[in-house]
């Protein structure tokens, strides 16, 4: 979900043509390191190997996922009213989390839609986004819910790849992103708005050679990042901001700091 507010949008976005991307060569990208299912964490030195879907399943409408759900590498796409991939308001999701659930083993492909929501608190484990439509994940909970990204990764988000509209602490760890605008970012102007905490730990970043921010938050609502062991590639020019202030949606700065940003140059290393 986009910026603009916290409540499902009723309309119904534009739908596109279907765009079912076969897994191929993605592999051959360097990267080396196994999946978090195996025990395996995200080194430091290499990026995060990009799995191969086990099989693949279009989805024409949301999938409701409570309890503990593992997929077995299972990909997912969109397909009729679910088939946008662009920045088009009011998406609906590939999977819709209850309060609680653990999702485990999931690639979301090609279209995208709107990823996945969490209405409450949830685990997303090992989960990958080929191809990132409006946003991956957004993060719906009340003022205490916890979020919990550990492994897996997103790439070609053509904007945000973590959205939270809701209140709460998303903690991301173990996770690469790559060709991306934003990896999070705290809602600038929702209906209802909180104080959020966001905690990245051993990031795989790559840059792109244009600007692009691992978080956004809002300084004027007392949210609070914590970076640590960021692993920055490719960007030589630092065109990757670690951590972006707004005033809801006004940049106000960047860099860190004792009371929003949370991190100093020891935690991000370029690589």
């Amino acid at each position: 979900m986009t910026e603009q507010g916290q409540a499902e949008p009723q309309r119904r976005h534009r739908r596109r043509t279907a765009r079912h991307t076969v897994v191929g060569g993605l592999g051959a990208l360097g990267l080396t390191v196994g999946m978090i299912t195996t025990g395996t964490t995200l080194s430091t030195a290499n990026a995060a190997t990009w799995p191969t879907p086990t099989s693949s399943e279009g989805v024409s409408s949301t999938i409701q996922v409570s309890g503990t759900k593992d997929y077995g590498m299972k990909r997912f796409y969109g397909t009729g009213d679910l088939a946008g991939d662009g920045q088009e308001e009011g998406q609906d999701p590939i999977l819709r989390l209850t309060d609680g659930a653990v999702l485990k083993n999931v690639i979301i492909g090609a279209p995208g839609a709107d990823g996945i929501h969490c209405q409450g608190s949830c685990t997303l484990q090992n989960v990958w986004w080929e191809d990132v439509g409006e946003d991956a994940a957004t993060f719906r909970g009340g003022t205490g819910a916890t979020y919990h990204v550990v492994g897996g990764g997103a790439k070609k988000a053509a904007d945000k790849v973590f959205q939270h509209n809701g209140g709460g602490t998303l903690n991301i760890s173990n996770f690469a992103v790559q060709e991306f605008k934003t990896l999070y970012r705290s809602c600038g102007d929702c209906s209802t708005q909180y104080t959020r905490k966001v905690n990245l730990n051993t990031i795989d970043v790559t840059g792109t050679g244009s600007t692009a921010r691992l978080v956004g938050i809002n300084v004027n609502r007392n949210d609070v990042a914590t970076l640590r062991g960021i692993t920055i590639r490719n960007d030589a020019g630092r065109k990757v901001i670690p951590c972006q202030k707004y005033n809801n949606n006004t940049a106000v700065g960047t860099g860190p700091d004792s009371t929003n940003c949370l991190y100093s140059s020891s935690d991000v290393t370029y690589r």
